[in-house]
């Protein structure tokens, strides 16, 4: 062998470190809703994500994406999708620790604890994480029919991974899937042309016979999906399970599956309804009001998913950056870098408190623990003003990460391939669930329903008078949304009711130089959020590189 160099100044991997305990904002807006910041099942569940074990099964998951065996060898349909045992360890993972639909069996405080579960686990890979989402929306959908909630609600909550093909009787634990969008539709599901015809009535209630297709059908394999398809009462919902109770196949045909930006380990699909058996769930015409609900919880996990990859991006480049040597120096010390990575780490930390604030909502709802109800109007405003801003952030926050490793983080070899995985999947957040203009629209709609300026004042009066930029802000928004009705204005309304919660949540669980450079950096200066990097010279740039930093 002629050797011609040696090997140096490259960053070693980012691995064996603990998610959970290295996340210092995530331990302190969890500790300011009430959860102790020294969670044991959060700390085993942060080990276990930044194990090196499971980065490698993440990689390979993703380099071994799902096969689609529409027929067995000797001809018969199967309509079977293979994984990658890769697939199955993060699958079988992710619902160990309860991720799916769990928190709807626990007491107060599940759904918080989850919800920081969720964006630990993303750091590890968000691919297998859609099936896991998806569970925990359709759980509640399932009290409508109350003969399909007995049986099925147990396993669906039950923390056991059982991939084999059986019928649900048969099994320790399920998952749940939804299928919606159509292709002539899309987030329009009034279009949708699938038909259900009724079939009579049995032990799990109203049966129909379904007949369509569905566009976007993702986790094939699940053991059911909640399916809209029209009957002669309007738009309705069904549960269409992939094996009979007696044994046999359910109809439901995968064409293809979809070849997608990102997302590989997780099978996303085109299917066929030939006369498929589903089960009425709710009442007639009710399809569109179930759906909602669903999308609501969906679109939660796609805020804490996002700010999930935000913070192992941000980890990714502070971790390199203290290791790589430019012009003399550690890049981390470079002017230009402190700059850029303390921007990140604002953003980061202000996605997080956001994600939590509305897990926090679920939770004080869902158990009760909503006597003025407040928490009911902040969950229907700030769920799609999460959804909007933290993934409508993401994908510039990725590039901006991937940057600080230069041409490393643009290799799929490097770090497991994690930070160009990274990049990859932050699109997906975005538009999953509803993009942009729908969660604009879905603002204006929740602004009908209740004394939303009221409140809003009520949850920014934590952070009044502590900042200028703040409290003219918040001097401002009231006005707006009374009785804004124009679409041109939604998506800066969004934006601009998502910095102000972030700000007051910053207020209440960071140290005060946190709150002061997100106010500096993004109240009254809408020219610094089109680029990272641009705080102003007073920043406190060691402090928030410091508090961020993964490895405490």
């Amino acid at each position: 062998m002629l050797a011609t160099h040696e090997v140096t100044n490259q960053s070693a991997p980012l691995s064996g470190a603990n998610l959970f305990e290295g996340n210092q904002p995530l331990r302190d807006a969890l500790a300011f809703h009430g959860l102790a910041a020294g969670d044991p099942a959060l700390a085993r569940l942060g080990s276990e994500a930044g194990s090196a074990e499971m980065q490698v099964h993440a990689r390979l998951a993703n380099v071994n994406p799902p096969v689609l065996h529409s027929h067995d060898r000797q001809g018969r349909r199967i309509d079977e999708v293979e994984f990658h045992p890769s697939y199955h360890a993060l699958l079988g993972g992710a619902i160990g620790h309860g991720l799916h639909g769990t928190p709807w069996a626990e007491g107060p405080g599940g759904h918080l604890r989850r919800a920081a579960g969720f964006m630990l686990f993303t750091e590890l890979e968000p691919s297998v994480l859609c099936p896991v989402s998806m569970s925990y929306a359709v759980t509640p959908a399932l009290k409508a029919n109350a003969a399909l909630h007995a049986e099925w609600s147990g396993r669906v909550t039950a923390p056991m991974y059982d991939p084999r093909g059986l019928p649900m009787a048969h099994k320790t634990g399920v998952t749940l899937g939804m299928g919606m969008t159509e292709k002539q539709g899309g987030s329009d599901v009034r279009a949708n042309t699938t038909r259900a015809e009724r079939d009579g009535a049995d032990a799990w209630g109203e049966r129909y016979r379904i007949t369509g297709h569905k566009w976007f059908f993702s986790a094939p394999m699940c053991d059911a999906h909640l399916v809209l398809a029209q009957t002669g009462g309007g738009l309705s919902c069904f549960l269409v399970p992939r094996w009979l109770p007696e044994g046999t196949r359910n109809r439901v045909e995968v064409q293809r599956l979809k070849d997608k930006l990102g997302n590989h380990a997780n099978a996303s699909s085109e299917v066929e309804f030939r006369e498929a058996f589903g089960w009425r769930v709710g009442d007639e015409g009710r399809g569109i009001p179930q759906i909602l609900a669903m999308g609501a919880l969906t679109r939660l996990d796609c805020a804490l998913g996002t700010a999930g990859l935000m913070r192992q991006a941000l980890s990714l480049a502070i971790h390199h950056t203290a290791q790589r040597q430019a012009f003399g120096k550690a890049l981390i010390e470079q002017p230009l870098m402190k700059n850029v990575l303390a921007d990140l780490a604002l953003e980061s930390e202000a996605a997080t408190a956001l994600a939590l604030r509305v897990a926090r909502t679920v939770d004080r709802t869902e158990h009760g623990q909503d006597p003025t109800g407040h928490e009911a109007i902040m969950r229907r405003v700030l769920t799609p003003v999460a959804k909007f801003w933290v993934c409508k952030r993401g994908s510039h926050f990725a590039q901006e990460a991937m940057e600080c490793l230069g041409g490393n983080g643009y290799v799929e070899e490097h770090g497991e391939g994690l930070m160009a995985r990274i990049y990859r999947e932050m699109p997906l957040n975005s538009i999953w669930e509803g993009a942009g203009n729908i969660m604009a629209i879905d603002l204006l709609r929740s602004l009908r329903g209740g004394p939303v300026a009221a409140a809003l004042a009520a949850e920014l009066a934590p952070a009044r008078g502590a900042h200028a930029e703040f409290d003219r802000l918040a001097d401002a928004l009231p006005t707006r949304l009374d009785g804004l009705t124009d679409e041109l204005e939604a998506r800066l309304l969004a934006r601009d009711v998502a910095l102000a919660v972030q700000a007051a949540l910053l207020r209440q669980h960071a140290p005060d130089f946190v709150f002061e450079a997100f106010c500096d950096s993004r109240l009254g200066r809408g020219d610094s959020l089109g680029a990272f990097g641009s705080l102003r010279r007073a920043a406190p740039f060691d402090a928030l590189i410091t508090r961020a930093n993964p490895v405490q």
